[in-house]
């Protein structure tokens, strides 16, 4: 029995002295936080947008008479030549207006001689005193009233002359044809637009600027543009700023000049452009989440992780803006720890992600 006993005793001693040992091999690891670096941000900030090339001159083509399309000799990116024809109607109608204008001047100069030797033949019978003065005056304003009429017959069809030449639609200037809006076989009207012409002398962006940036944006401003396909870069120059926002994107249409476009830029293409804002809020202002921010008797301050250990560091608050925070007092490069800053005491142990 007593063999027994000591047995169970030195048993019990052993599983004791084992629990101690492991009690003792057990090692708290200090806790992990969460860091952002510190970065300084500079004043000059840089805007990106994406627009398109277009050109500065676009020329909504119509006829001067209405017809019917008798030929389209262009199609929608065809390149065209100062005094190429583009289209032509029907100029049987023309002709034929053309034809009743030179019949008015014939008859009104018909008129107008007839009216011409009757106050001739009155003339000299009023020098006889066989007729008075006032027999006269009727002839002389028959003849004023027919040489009018026939001046009038003859600039109406000195005009339906010039319609004869408004059959063709003729190219204003050198460019690619854009759009095309009527076909052959349609009856089109006068001052009806058929066709669109973008002059390619003369390129430029355009691109589309929210409400909240428009206040970067200045007639003159630099803005550096790179094109998409070809990797080119250039420097064009804000040349008009829409003064009304678009209705549905909310966004304002700016245009930008192209001075110097690089050769093989073609309308259409998409670009970037690049526009820089001084921003004197953001001068030497670090961006922290709001977590980061650990307040005590209103003074804010972050915690610093530096060797492993947390230390506190005052900072001053610039302005808040949802989540984030704009704080100075901090050097690049600082970690900042951005949560569970309630939870830390100065110079614990952390170890960071």
């Amino acid at each position: 029995m007593r063999k027994k006993f000591l047995i169970v005793i030195s048993f019990v001693g052993l599983v004791l002295t084992a629990g101690c040992e492991d009690t003792a091999q057990v090692e708290v690891k200090p806790p992990l936080v969460k860091t952002v670096t510190a970065q300084i941000n500079d004043s000059v900030q840089n805007y990106n947008y994406s627009g398109t090339v277009c050109s500065r001159y676009e020329t909504n083509l119509a006829f001067q008479v209405g017809g019917r399309i008798l030929n389209r000799n262009v199609q929608v990116g065809s390149f065209v030549r100062t005094g190429d024809i583009l289209m032509s109607i029907d100029s049987r109608d023309v002709v034929q207006h053309s034809n009743q204008g030179e019949a008015q001047v014939a008859a009104a100069k018909a008129q107008l001689d007839l009216a011409e030797s009757n106050l001739k033949r009155y003339s000299q019978l009023y020098k006889d005193d066989a007729i008075s003065a006032s027999v006269l005056d009727q002839y002389q304003t028959s003849y004023d009233s027919a040489l009018a009429s026939y001046q009038n017959a003859v600039a109406q069809a000195k005009q339906t002359h010039n319609e004869l030449t408004y059959t063709n639609l003729i190219a204003n200037a050198d460019g690619v044809i854009s759009a095309v809006n009527a076909e052959q076989g349609q009856v089109v009207s006068a001052g009806q637009t058929v066709m669109t012409l973008s002059q390619t002398d003369e390129l430029e962006v355009e691109i589309n600027v929210p409400e909240n940036r428009i206040s970067d944006i200045e007639i003159g401003k630099p803005v550096n543009i790179k094109f998409w396909s070809t990797n080119d870069e250039s420097v064009g120059n804000i040349r008009e700023v829409s003064p009304i926002a678009d209705s549905t994107s909310r966004t304002y249409r700016v245009r930008v000049s192209l001075p110097q476009p690089p050769a093989n830029v073609q309308l259409g293409m998409t670009i970037n452009a690049t526009i820089s804002s001084q921003n004197e809020k953001l001068d030497g202002a670090v961006i922290l989440p709001l977590s980061a921010i650990y307040q005590t008797d209103n003074k804010p301050q972050v915690w610093i992780v530096s060797d492993g250990k947390v230390s506190l560091k005052p900072v001053v608050v610039a302005s808040f803006d949802d989540d984030n925070v704009l704080v100075r007092g901090l050097n690049a490069g600082d970690l900042i720890v951005s949560a569970g800053v309630n939870k830390l005491r100065a110079g614990q142990s952390v170890r960071v992600e």
